[in-house]
């Protein structure tokens, strides 16, 4: 969503990088080209001027000692960069429990927004921390929104409270007071209650959403906005305030292709906190906001900690010891212990995502690599390793022409394929043995798409890489030279 907006602030201190000594001039230039890039975005007016005014009001009075530092372009970029995550509110905000469950959570928000589906993810994100939340079905009004919300419950294992079928009959108010008493019989700890939307803010959604509010007292009402609706995401959530009121928004669409305007002015607009994002279309692409992290990302510096973090929960701590044991003691890497890196990985979600976290992402050449890389691939690799028997997993050199036409044929890949793979893979063999040897990486040699590093952090590299041939040295053209040379 980001990467226009990353690739101007790239751009702009880039430019002043290579100026050297910076003149009050000099700032200005660069802060007009961050403002335009905000405005942009869809960044609200009121928010960008803001931004730019106090980045101003802390670089230039101390202008003087910023160019006496070695690099006085880096410590602009530092003020800007804490700006940044300012504006996006400071720090991560966590939901609040109530001190005598069930804790209760109101979601709100216009229709279309994605609040039944977000409903789902908020679900199963807190199962997952270990609780048992209950969904409650208290939108009567969207046709088939009690069923979705049935369906999305069944797929990530929580019940859901719906003892009316909706489409525009039922009293949500006493759905959801009959809920919450459910919930309390059943021992359920936290609430979800997923309310109607419109599609424009009216005083009857209003009404409403106030008349469940008052009935339920939720412990949080979340916001549910599509960042992808640009500055109308202000303009709502205003209204909404103002309304129901709100503690707290939730950005869906965040891997969408809108400019991310929203994200940049609701916070300092509303006052309200952006407490969880939605990136993506699986239930499992939902986490807590960051703001340090989301301005790490915009200025080009990658989110090392979230890949960390979805590496640590993608791959099984024991085969993660059980593979760094093995490289200890100097058994070789084998097959099937690349399909257990590539199974892992694929429950890390999209490889164009995940590589679009590291430092750099954004820029050209990296950039145009990830966006080539097919996700398919990792399927496709799967496929082959899979069409292997154990013992050709276990010793490459057992794969001979007849197997690996037979293997080709098993994963419905090519030849060639099989091929490229074996050779990559034998590659990484010998640059692990390397490693043991402390010769570091022989050969120019680099570790294949997926490969695993020790400890089971899998390898995040360029998308296709190769290994380097060695390079020739050149012969003398004199024969008495050349034979002196060859002997």
């Amino acid at each position: 969503m980001f990467d226009s907006l990353s690739a101007k602030f790239a751009s702009a201190f880039t430019s002043l990088r290579g100026r050297g000594r910076i003149k009050a001039s000099d700032l200005d230039e660069i802060l007009g080209e961050i403002r335009a890039a905000l405005l942009d975005s869809d960044v609200a007016i009121s928010v960008a001027d803001g931004f730019i005014a106090r980045i101003k009001d802390r670089v230039s009075p101390t202008l003087d000692e910023i160019n006496k530092s070695t690099n006085p372009s880096q410590s602009i970029f530092t003020v800007v960069n804490e700006e940044l995550v300012a504006i996006l509110g400071g720090s991560a905000r966590r939901i609040r429990l109530a001190k005598k469950p069930p804790t209760v959570i109101l979601l709100t928000g216009l229709q279309g927004a994605g609040k039944t589906t977000l409903a789902g993810k908020l679900a199963k994100y807190l199962k997952d921390q270990g609780n048992t939340p209950l969904l409650i079905a208290s939108d009567l009004q969207r046709p088939n929104a009690v069923t979705q919300l049935q369906v999305v419950g069944k797929s990530v294992g929580v019940p859901v409270f719906a003892p009316e079928a909706g489409n525009g009959v039922g009293d949500p108010v006493r759905v959801a007071k009959d809920g919450l008493k459910f919930a309390e019989d059943k021992l359920h700890n936290i609430v979800i209650v997923d309310t109607a939307g419109r599609l424009g803010i009216d005083a009857e959604m209003m009404q409403q959403v106030i008349r469940i509010r008052d009935a339920v007292s939720p412990d949080e009402i979340l916001f549910v906005v599509d960042a992808m609706i640009g500055q109308d995401a202000v303009r709502t959530a205003q209204a909404f305030n103002e309304g129901v009121g709100f503690d707290a928004v939730v950005l869906t669409k965040l891997d969408g292709d809108a400019r991310g305007g929203a994200a940049l002015s609701i916070t300092e607009i509303t006052g309200k906190p952006i407490m969880f994002a939605s990136t993506g279309e699986k239930l499992g692409d939902f986490d807590l906001f960051y703001p340090d992290r989301m301005a790490s990302r915009i200025l080009g510096l990658g989110d090392v900690q979230t890949l960390a973090e979805q590496a640590k929960n993608a791959f099984d701590g024991d085969a993660a010891e059980k593979l760094e044991k093995k490289f200890a003691s100097g058994e070789d890497f084998t097959l099937d212990d690349f399909l257990e890196q590539l199974q892992a990985m694929k429950k890390m979600g999209s490889m164009t995502k995940l590589l679009g976290m590291l430092p750099g992402a954004n820029s050209g050449a990296m950039k145009k690599q990830i966006d080539s890389f097919d996700d398919a691939e990792l399927v496709r690799t799967q496929a082959i390793v899979q069409s292997m028997t154990p013992a050709e997993r276990s010793n490459t050199n057992l794969l001979n022409g007849s197997r690996r036409a037979r293997i080709a044929q098993g994963s419905g890949r090519q030849v060639s394929e099989v091929n490229s793979l074996v050779e990559r893979f034998t590659g990484a063999q010998k640059m692990m043995k390397a490693m043991r040897s402390g010769k570091g990486m022989p050969g120019g040699m680099q570790l294949p798409p997926g490969m695993a590093l020790p400890g089971g952090m899998p390898n995040m590299g360029a998308p296709s890489p190769k290994i380097a041939p060695p390079k020739k040295k050149s012969r003398s053209g004199n024969p008495a030279k050349r034979a002196v040379e060859e002997s």
